[in-house]
């Protein structure tokens, strides 16, 4: 007994090292982007390790607003989605710390990770006190249930054609090399999940809830000292988790951390670059592109994995 106790510690400790390890690397993205970002736009830009610096700063700092309690649980809620989905997911196959808690059915529950944390984030909104926080709300749930629709037939078109609901049976079924990837064996789906993982993200064209070039409103400026630390923490954590969600059920997954960290940041800046190029939607234009192209390329996708199943019978 003694020895399945300390057992499950020490892999608990190892799965807080990865929580850890992946916190670091979403905020080591971020501070590519930041670079990137400034070099598309003829700047110099912060040095890659900013975002670093922000976050320990922010967790030194204090403040004394006072709001409703929702307004302070959202980066909690935010926080505990990302880790959530983080654990939940195989991010090295085999690897202790990194194979995840993953279990027959598991997608499911990630995907209702994926909206713990946005709806966290939109209770805190209307706790803050500010007058357009609704605007904000109304926006991000509407592109959310939006987008959430072409990944979800997907998500079908790929469990139609293996038959599990499990994230690591997806990746056991895409063993054997890149030809196997659901990415290629079937491209409708993977279509339909690369332009829904634009919305994920939530950069331009679909950075509707932050606005940024509207009036300056938004989480970063209504939160601060250790609660921005905590959503910025959390936003790291969150893009690391999608992208590797995506990974697994169209990439094949991963068998090493080196290779885990290069197919991540390939997802992570696909919709980097989509942003870069394309100025951003209003809130209609948004929901209407996922409705139209990711959503008929998702029912294809469906359509495809069904001929594919009865062929194979």
């Amino acid at each position: 007994m003694q020895a399945v106790l300390n057992l499950d510690i020490g892999y608990l400790g190892l799965c807080a090292l990865s929580v850890i390890g992946a916190i670091a690397y979403g905020l080591l993205i971020g501070g590519i982007i930041r670079k990137v970002m400034a070099r598309i736009q003829s700047r110099i830009g912060p040095p890659v390790w900013q975002p670093y610096l922000d976050v320990a700063k922010l967790f030194f700092q204090r403040t004394s607003i006072r709001h409703g309690m929702m307004f302070y649980l959202a980066p909690v809620f935010r926080t505990v989605g990302g880790i959530g989905i983080y654990l939940l997911i195989p991010i090295v196959a085999g690897m202790p710390g990194l194979a995840g808690f993953s279990f027959n059915g598991d997608v499911l529950l990630v995907i209702y990770f994926m909206f713990f944390g946005c709806l966290g984030m939109a209770l805190g909104a209307g706790e803050s006190g500010h007058p357009h926080a609704i605007i904000a709300v109304s926006r991000g749930l509407s592109q959310m249930s939006s987008y959430e629709l072409p990944f979800s037939l997907a998500l079908i078109a790929l469990v139609a054609q293996v038959g599990t609901f499990s994230i690591g049976g997806i990746i056991e079924a895409q063993a054997g090399g890149i030809g196997n990837w659901y990415l290629f064996m079937n491209p409708l789906a993977g279509i339909a999940g690369l332009l829904s993982f634009l919305g994920m993200q939530m950069y331009s064209p679909f950075n509707i809830v932050l606005a940024p070039q509207e009036i300056p409103i938004g989480p970063p400026t209504e939160y601060n000292s250790t609660f921005l630390g905590l959503m910025m923490s959390g936003r790291a954590i969150f893009g690391v988790a999608k992208s590797a969600l995506f990974m697994n059920l169209f990439l094949g997954g991963a068998t090493s951390i080196p290779e885990a960290m290069i197919k991540i940041f390939v997802v992570y800046m696909w919709a980097v670059f989509v942003g870069a190029v394309f100025p951003r939607f209003r809130a209609e234009q948004s929901v209407r592109f996922f409705l139209r192209w990711p959503t008929w390329f998702g029912l294809a996708g469906i359509a495809l994995a069904m001929l594919m199943k009865h062929l194979a019978s």
